[in-house]
């Protein structure tokens, strides 16, 4: 059987990724070994890629921090799940691979009705925002959740579980598609960035009353517009930094301390991986969300590992809704 993995060689862009044979792992005590289904694409791949977070190896990089499939073996003491069985994890680093060997405590076992791409497609991201929304900012029906990247992975992930919470939401996107995903997702307004010529202005309009909090990926000027939006108290949530990648010739804003002091305001940053142990149990009301259909995982497939480079380079074009996936194939693939 040939396995191979798609490994970055250092920091750099999409065209670090290239190909590596690799052995099918053998399973450790506490471990087992999945053959991947599908392999989730995420912006923190990118950090990791470019060298804004630590370099963990020395080369070939295997990225990727999101998976589903098979378990084909289990290691000593193992008795959670077994041989056969469907499980999702995400755990940064390693994905991108035909196989791979995993702490054993990691992975969800999926139910039937659950498949490996919608569970690729919502693990991290659906994981971040129930921390979002439980932990970082505990909202509560009435409140007024404001989300940057809306038709994103994340983004359209927090529209759907801030309505399920009962809070008003406001999605911020870049076109009239985004628009009309956010519409389905029976999202209360809109705000289309590019057709207004004050941001500020359009956000203001669209939260009378003001925001409770905002859940930014984006950072740049959008969060420096957000801040004339947000009602006495508010909160924003930092999950992301979008526009520094696709902006790099622009440099940040610099965001009005003064507005930060008038309006009480509280800015705070958020890491899904600091919260690595909780994270299985924590899995749970999200399959049940998924299965119910209160949630909708929109996935973006591209077909084989092979394709990471490109499908990571048209999601930071911004060409894309929803959740970037990879889709294995035959481990033997090209």
């Amino acid at each position: 059987m040939m396995t191979y993995a798609m490994a970055a060689a250092r920091p750099g862009g999409s065209d670090m990724i290239r190909r590596i044979e690799i052995d099918v792992p053998a399973a450790g005590a506490g471990e087992v070994v999945i053959a991947h289904e599908a392999i989730g694409i995420n912006f923190i791949d990118i950090y990791i890629r470019t060298g804004a977070y630590p370099w963990p190896v020395d080369k070939d990089l295997i990225l990727g921090s999101e998976g589903a499939g098979i378990i084909t073996a289990v290691g000593e003491g193992v008795s959670h799940v077994a041989v056969g069985d469907r499980v999702g994890y995400t755990l940064p680093n390693g994905a991108y691979a035909t196989h791979r060997a995993i702490n054993a405590d990691m992975v969800v076992k999926l139910p039937d009705a659950i498949t490996s791409d919608v569970a690729a497609a919502i693990m991290l991201k659906g994981l971040t925002v129930a921390y979002l929304v439980q932990d970082s900012h505990v909202v509560q029906a009435g409140d007024t959740v404001l989300v940057s990247a809306a038709a994103g992975a994340t983004g359209s992930m927090a529209c759907q579980i801030a309505k399920l919470h009962g809070c008003r939401v406001v999605g911020v996107v870049g076109n009239d598609e985004k628009s009309q995903l956010l519409q389905q997702l029976n999202v209360d307004a809109v705000v289309n960035y590019r057709q207004e010529d004050d941001l500020a202005v359009a956000l203001a309009r669209a939260c009378p009353e003001g925001v409770n909090v905002y859940f930014d990926n984006v950072g740049g000027h959008l969060l420096d517009a957000a801040l004339t939006a947000m009602a006495e108290g508010g909160r924003i949530v930092g999950c992301g930094m979008i526009s520094d990648y696709n902006n790099s010739a622009n440099p940040t804003p610099l965001y009005n301390l003064w507005q930060v002091i008038e309006r009480q305001l509280t800015i705070k940053g958020f890491l899904l991986y600091s919260y690595l142990e909780d994270i299985p149990a924590a899995s749970a009301q999200l399959e049940d969300w998924a299965r119910e259909g209160h949630i909708q995982a929109i996935e973006n497939i591209t077909e084989g590992l092979p394709g990471a480079g490109a499908a990571y380079s048209n999601m930071m074009g911004g060409h894309t809704m929803g959740k970037n996936l990879v889709r294995v194939g035959e481990p033997g693939g090209s």
